[in-house]
């Protein structure tokens, strides 16, 4: 059974489950496997390994497993699980269908943030949507795409998160709230103390000024995203000794950061290097290999 088809058959079968009440201790396992009660009980990861763990337990992890989401990880990252309704995830599940999301969405959606499924509908995850709709400006048809994009937002607190790094984004200009909406809304639920304003001031620490470095991050809003010890730190120290190069070129392309230094950066630059020429930095790592090795060829002309 595929996951998308597995999260059918939970949203289809939970009521199922949870009015069902288990057989006497001496039939139990007999019952099951002759008479089983419902397309989850019928399934072969359902044979029991602890006979400790309550009915409901043994269910739920099995719901999480044909759902295609690794159960033993969503329970450690999302202790309340253990705890949670067959109940509470169906409704979860149901709302979250009103929305727009589909059944195929669920297992990537609830793999990355098991959190979501012991939301409460009424203060975390209706706000969310709320937000969507007023701040952001997406319609409601698209909201499946922007959940999709960034699973996150449904975890993340619309007064304490979300509110304040669209306010802290439009100051720096982020104008247009369709790419934050659809392309970089992962900056939305990053922390605008520990995450966004950490990067602006490294930048400024290599010697950017505070308008060179805003200006950096709007034509490239990934550099919000990148780590500083693994990621900046290494990339500039190649680009400063081993290249030579000016922060002028970083200004004017700040995507530098987003290519691989082992894959890209390095290579390039040896065979740039070895080959006598000179390349624009734009030109070098933005190129295909093959319109690469044209350039090499005639000499970067």
């Amino acid at each position: 059974m595929s996951p998308a088809a597995g999260a059918v058959a939970l949203h289809s079968s939970l009521y199922t489950i949870s009015s069902d009440k288990p057989s006497s201790p001496s039939k139990s396992s007999t019952n099951l496997a002759a008479k089983p009660k419902s397309l989850l009980q019928s399934h072969p990861l359902y044979t029991p390994t602890h006979a400790k763990l309550s009915l409901q337990f043994k269910e739920k992890i099995l719901c999480l497993e044909v759902m295609g989401i690794d159960a033993g990880k969503a329970l450690t990252q999302n202790p309340d699980l253990r705890t949670a309704t067959m109940e509470s995830i169906h409704s979860i599940i149901s709302f979250l269908l009103t929305k727009g999301i589909q059944h195929k969405d669920l297992p990537r959606i609830f793999g990355m943030c098991p959190k979501i499924l012991t939301s409460d509908i009424k203060t975390d995850l209706n706000p969310v949507f709320d937000f969507l709709l007023h701040d952001l400006k997406v319609p409601d048809h698209n909201f499946r795409k922007v959940i999709n994009k960034c699973p996150r937002l449904l975890t993340s607190s619309v007064i304490d998160q979300l509110k304040p790094a669209l306010f802290y984004l439009k100051r720096l200009g982020f104008k247009d709230l369709a790419p934050l909406a659809y392309q970089d809304s992962v900056l939305l639920v990053s922390s605008v103390e520990r995450t966004l304003i950490p990067k602006l001031k490294y930048l400024e620490n290599l010697g950017f000024s505070k308008d060179e470095a805003r200006c950096m991050v709007l034509r490239c809003p990934a550099l919000f995203t990148f780590s500083i010890e693994n990621n900046f730190q290494p990339k500039f120290e190649y680009f400063s000794v081993e290249m030579g190069g000016k922060l002028k070129e970083l200004k004017e392309f700040p995507q530098y950061f987003a290519f691989s230094l082992e894959n890209r950066i390095k290579p390039r630059h040896m065979e740039v290097v070895q080959s006598g020429i000179n390349l624009p930095l734009s030109v070098m790592l933005k190129s295909t290999d093959e319109e690469f090795r044209e350039l090499i060829k005639k000499g970067g002309g």
